[in-house]
């Protein structure tokens, strides 16, 4: 069974800031899993939503902003007085790559709202990085786009529908889908056609262990250090 770390360590830390991601590789995860963002000056940022306000209590879409303008909006902190901000890929991976199995990466990008996303980011990931990098997205459009620049990466098929000739169509190596929607026999299906299977988000173990006696492959996790002990 695979742990993925969501967002970093997110029920100690604020999600998807290095002190998540840091606190989490600290933990021992070795797995991760992050959201990125393209900004109005070609910069990866790292956020769940495309705008700031759940977080940050501004309504500001990400792809209006500079990296540069990211230090102007402080993201809520209900865990430490520390101001945290959302940050940059690339300061995620400098925390993460030590020891990195594997890392996968989703593209927001729903009906191409960042058109571009998929060539930029492949240029800005370091080349020695890219077989440990798992690239997702709930956008299909988004992975045959992916897929066509780039035959040799590895992608995992995110669905709210599990069609698994869609998967084999991008030749993806794994689906990646809610807990809810996961049943023994999509496990089955995937496993006889060479897929892994990919549960968010779960937090408890009972539930996780249920989950890997029906098949299930790894989960993505809130809390990491649960699952690492």
């Amino acid at each position: 069974m695979i742990y993925f770390s969501h967002r970093g360590a997110n029920t100690q830390r604020v999600q998807n800031t290095p002190e998540a991601f840091a606190l989490a590789h600290a933990q021992g995860a070795r797995y991760f899993e992050l959201d990125v963002h393209l900004l109005k000056d070609g910069a990866l940022a790292i956020h769940h939503d495309y705008s700031l306000l759940s977080t940050a209590g501004v309504d500001v879409q990400l792809k209006d902003l500079t990296a540069a303008d990211l230090k102007k909006y402080p993201l809520q902190n209900q865990f430490t007085s520390q101001a945290v901000y959302v940050p940059l890929l690339e300061e995620i991976l400098s925390l993460i790559t030590p020891g990195l199995v594997l890392l996968n990466i989703e593209l927001k990008n729903d009906d191409n709202y960042y058109p571009g996303l998929e060539k930029i980011l492949l240029e800005k990931l370091p080349i020695k990085l890219l077989p440990r990098i798992l690239f997702s997205s709930f956008d299909y459009s988004t992975l045959q786009r992916l897929r066509a620049l780039a035959p040799q990466v590895r992608i995992g098929q995110l669905t709210r529908c599990f069609n698994v000739q869609d998967a084999l169509n991008v030749r993806a190596e794994s689906v990646h889908t809610n807990y809810t929607r996961f049943t023994q026999q999509m496990a089955q299906i995937c496993h006889k056609n060479g897929l892994k299977v990919y549960c968010y988000t779960v937090n408890d173990k009972e539930l996780a262990s249920r989950l890997a006696t029906q098949g299930a492959d790894g989960i993505f996790t809130d809390k990491i250090a649960d699952f690492l002990v």
